[in-house]
């Protein structure tokens, strides 16, 4: 994984954790994967504007494929 998407993936978990959303399953991809779905509620409820929003489902995609996934 890149610096950079490594560094967006901890933003958006520091992002998270404002929120009280804790995610840790052990998989990396399914964390990925949860991590993006909060986050998209997120959005959905005006938390999460919406240029951060791309940007964050861009760095999350990326680390996605990066994990091994699609």
């Amino acid at each position: 994984m890149e610096l950079n998407t490594h560094k967006m993936l901890m933003e958006i978990r520091e992002l998270l954790k404002n929120y009280s959303i804790l995610i840790y399953t052990g998989s990396p991809l399914d964390d990925i994967v949860l991590m993006e779905l909060e986050l998209e509620d997120l959005h959905e409820s005006g938390q999460v504007e919406t240029q951060d929003f791309l940007k964050m489902k861009m760095a999350l995609r990326q680390a996605y494929r990066e994990a091994g996934g699609e």
